[in-house]
């Protein structure tokens, strides 16, 4: 619980958008086994990694809510290791068909991590996700190869593709959704869903 603290301290340091400790504490309470952490040889956090379980979706899946790590520990690989971690427990603790997330369709160095080292794909395309009236990719990587071949059969849209082909990344530092206020959000509401915090790492 302690890590809490500063897992909070990383995401302010490293991400213009924030959220209340409370948050936290929901997704530990609820998914500790989707919780990582990055230390140096000091103990220190330097990165981490928040998901969790889309309950009411009508396939199980995970969903990243948050990744970060801080500048002096990027282009190690940090991220990388964070996010095959909290894949690995999606699949093995609950069965997670895939993972999800969203990103800033300008983020052009989280949008290469997802695609070229993890293997996320395009699922669809969110017109002003964020805050600032930005699109997000809807992304998904998937953990099962039977669901994979399946989604490559048909199940991504072509117009996300299409749009994907498009479009320009470009950019660096950007943050997955939006805090949650004073009620907890609410698995598989789209208007209340965790969305995933991205910094531009690898």
């Amino acid at each position: 619980m302690e890590d809490l603290l500063a897992m909070q301290r990383c995401n302010l340091l490293c991400l213009p958008e924030n959220y209340q400790l409370k948050y936290y504490f929901y997704h530990i309470l609820s998914w500790p086994q989707l919780l990582f952490v990055a230390e140096d040889y000091n103990g220190k956090i330097v990165g981490y990694v928040l998901a969790k379980m889309e309950e009411e979706a009508t396939e199980v899946h995970g969903h990243i809510t948050s990744l970060a790590v801080a500048r002096t520990h990027r282009k190690l690989g940090v991220a990388t290791k964070l996010m095959e971690a909290a894949h690995r427990a999606m699949e093995e603790v609950f069965g997670s068909v895939y993972a999800s997330l969203h990103v800033r369709v300008m983020n052009k160095g989280a949008f290469h991590l997802y695609t070229e080292t993890l293997g996320y794909q395009i699922h669809d395309r969110e017109p002003h996700y964020y805050a600032d009236g930005e699109d997000a990719y809807d992304m998904r990587k998937y953990l099962k190869p039977a669901s994979a071949l399946g989604a490559a059969n048909g199940g991504t849209p072509g117009k996300a593709k299409e749009d994907a082909g498009k479009q320009q990344v470009d950019g660096s530092t950007a943050q997955q959704g939006k805090p949650a206020d004073d009620a907890r959000p609410k698995s598989g509401d789209k208007a209340r869903r965790p969305k995933v915090a991205v910094d531009e790492v690898d």
